[in-house]
């Protein structure tokens, strides 16, 4: 088993690497099209995850329930994503990564009434919080770059990442997750060239400034390839609840990164609004975080 410091190491960088994805991305939209930026995100991203299959000689299975399970992944890729790059329009950096903090609970709710989980009080009461968050956080100023409609784009988007999820583990394939991962990233880019018929008239005409470049290479590298590393490796070596606590860090580190990087800014009331929602998941996690606290002890 690899030392504490190394797994402790690894789940600091998926931390870091998931909060600053979001500003990422919002840099990589600045001088391409939304979705032109998300074809060229996986239209690089294939060639590196198809030459790390080979060096570390993983087999990417074609079977039939392979390419369901890819397909399935495909939709927390590119099906997900689409709404979460339309966003940018809306929402700063910090805020889409809110929105993706909300993910658990919506993968509750699913549970609860699609295939009859129980949810805990505490987990019911962490949702409600988490809702009258957002319902304050919805009131923010247009002008500070929180509109109602990119709420709604950016939630769209968590969903299809989260019904994904469920899609993936209902089918279980006996899939190496790297080769999962470079197979919804094939299929994604299948999807993306579907779609450039119909986001032609916008495609780039000139090098994208500095800024933007490296938030197109940040995602590619980092948040498609380092990250799924980290991410796997983790899940294989400490307890889903710890790994399930990067929800909490992750937006709050993201609003930070936002504001000093980007020059993100927040009226009071949609401060007041993130406070209530993060302490909503604080409240959903609970009996995670409390089980956390004594395995250190």
């Amino acid at each position: 088993m690899p030392p504490k410091s190394n797994l402790m190491l690894t789940y600091a960088l998926l931390v870091f690497i998931w909060s600053t994805t979001p500003l990422a991305i919002v840099w990589s939209v600045e001088d391409l099209h939304p979705m032109w930026a998300l074809a060229i995100r996986f239209f690089l991203a294939l060639p590196l995850a198809l030459g790390l299959l080979w060096l570390f000689k993983t087999r990417l299975p074609l079977d039939r329930v392979s390419l369901h399970s890819y397909l399935a992944g495909a939709c927390s890729f590119i099906g997900s994503q689409i709404f979460t790059y339309w966003s940018t329009d809306y929402l700063s950096s910090g805020i889409i990564a809110l929105m993706f903090g909300l993910a658990p609970l919506i993968s509750g709710l699913i549970g609860r009434f699609v295939f009859q989980m129980q949810l805990s009080l505490n987990q019911w009461l962490g949702m409600g919080i988490a809702l009258i968050g957002l319902s304050v956080i919805c009131l923010g100023d247009a002008d500070q770059h929180i509109q109602p409609i990119g709420i709604v784009i950016a939630l769209v988007g968590v969903l299809v990442y989260c019904v994904s999820m469920f899609w993936v583990k209902k089918i279980n394939a006996p899939i190496d997750p790297m080769a999962q991962a470079a197979g919804s990233i094939g299929l994604s880019v299948v999807f993306s060239l579907g779609m450039l018929p119909f986001i032609w008239q916008y495609a780039p005409t000139a090098m994208p400034h500095a800024k933007s470049l490296f938030g197109l290479v940040y995602a590619v590298i980092m948040a498609s390839l380092i990250a799924m590393f980290c991410y796997f490796k983790l899940v294989q070596k400490i307890k889903p609840t710890t790994l399930s606590l990067t929800t909490v860090l992750t937006p709050m580190l993201a609003l930070l990164v936002g504001v000093l990087l980007n020059n993100e800014k927040l009226l009071l009331i949609a401060l007041v609004g993130v406070v209530i929602l993060l302490f909503g998941l604080v409240v959903y996690f609970a009996k995670e975080i409390k089980a956390s606290y004594k395995a250190r002890l």
